[in-house]
């Protein structure tokens, strides 16, 4: 049996949470996952400010930890490894995660795994349904949209990515040119219910090519130049944008997944195969909905996290650290945080490479 303490502090949410596995196969059981969301520190800038989230992570993270534990009906002395994610996200955040992960370790005498967040997002079905390898991956979240081939613990490839903003982006801009609160996912989500999906016609960026990656730049302008046209919006106009913002994500997320499982088929096999969903933008039912329909007429299962298990959390991390620990990864005291860490290393960089390496 082995029983992990996760903590998340990558970006707006302060998170602890304890997993544990009996034997080295099949899922685990989380017992607790803790989070402190920050979104009401945040709301009044329309979006996450670094500086408050890291102060706001260090005047919480102990709690939450204890909290993690108390939870769990466990103590530090039952752990058998720390987890905690080290990259990427917002530098000053993952410091107090990474930092306090350490000291505990070392006080303790346990050993140290830093995660990278994307691949606890990546692993989740197989905490949650205990799936193997392999399987496709569509990672959508305020940073990152991408789809990857998961060949095994460690071993991700990059078959497309964003070539300017992530999906998560375009829904809060969306929502922030329309007036709508912060976090805007779940905004637009709630006024596209009541929109017409047909009044506008919005560009579905990319669709048809060969390449497999995304981008949402085009499509945000639209919605802008759209609610220029029509100021000031009515609030059937708000709907109306929003349901047909969300029906143009959804099929070009249809057109590009589809590309990928026509891949997979030719290159890796023809039986049964599972397309998992992942990051905070999963939460979105019309983008489950689609996918569960795409997969069905593709011979695909779909695994699609609990609406807990979307947005950011240390259960995930807890479980990413349960994986490598038992497959012996071990870390030092000296290992650093990373802003900017790829799961996939030896892919090119499509923006944001520099000093801080490869954003996506």
């Amino acid at each position: 049996m082995t029983t992990v303490l996760g903590i998340e502090t990558s970006c707006d949410e302060t998170a602890a949470a304890v997993v544990r596995r009996s034997g080295q196969a099949g899922p685990g059981e989380i017992l607790s996952n803790t989070v402190y969301s920050q979104i009401d520190d945040h709301a009044a800038f329309g979006g996450v400010v670094p500086e408050i989230a890291a102060r706001a992570h260090v005047e919480g993270l102990d709690a939450i930890i204890d909290r993690a534990l108390r939870e769990a009906e466990t103590s530090l002395d039952d752990v058998d490894a720390i987890a905690v994610t080290a990259g990427p996200g917002l530098i000053g955040g993952l410091l107090v995660g990474v930092m306090t992960a350490k000291a505990i370790a070392a006080a303790r005498g346990i050993p140290l795994i830093t995660v990278n967040h994307l691949e606890g997002h990546a692993l989740t079905p197989r905490l949650t349904d205990g799936i193997g390898f392999p399987y496709l991956l569509l990672l959508v979240s305020g940073g990152h949209s991408q789809i990857l081939l998961v060949e095994g613990l460690g071993s991700y490839s990059r078959w497309g990515t964003t070539i300017d903003d992530a999906l998560g982006e375009a829904f809060d801009k969306t929502a922030k040119l329309l007036a709508l609160p912060y976090p805007g996912g779940p905004a637009v989500e709630a006024e596209a219910e009541a929109g017409d999906p047909a009044r506008f016609a919005f560009p579905r960026p990319m669709k048809g090519e060969e390449r497999l990656d995304f981008s949402f730049s085009g499509l945000k302008t639209a919605v802008r130049r759209q609610a220029t046209q029509l100021a000031p919006l009515t609030g059937t106009d708000i709907a109306d944008i929003c349901a047909s913002f969300q029906a143009a994500v959804t099929e070009t997320l249809a057109d590009r997944v589809a590309g990928a499982m026509r891949r997979y088929r030719a290159e890796i096999t023809e039986g049964p195969a599972d397309l998992v969903v992942a990051g905070g933008v999963a939460a979105n039912r019309a983008i489950r909905a689609t996918l569960d329909e795409l997969c069905r007429d593709n011979g695909f299962r779909l695994h699609a996290p609990p609406l807990s298990l979307c947005s950011d959390n240390a259960a995930m991390i807890a479980w990413a650290g349960l994986e490598h620990f038992e497959a012996r990864t071990r870390h030092d005291m000296d290992i650093a945080p990373r802003s900017r860490w790829p799961l996939d290393s030896d892919a090119e960089a499509l923006i944001g490479a520099g000093r801080r390496g490869a954003k996506a």
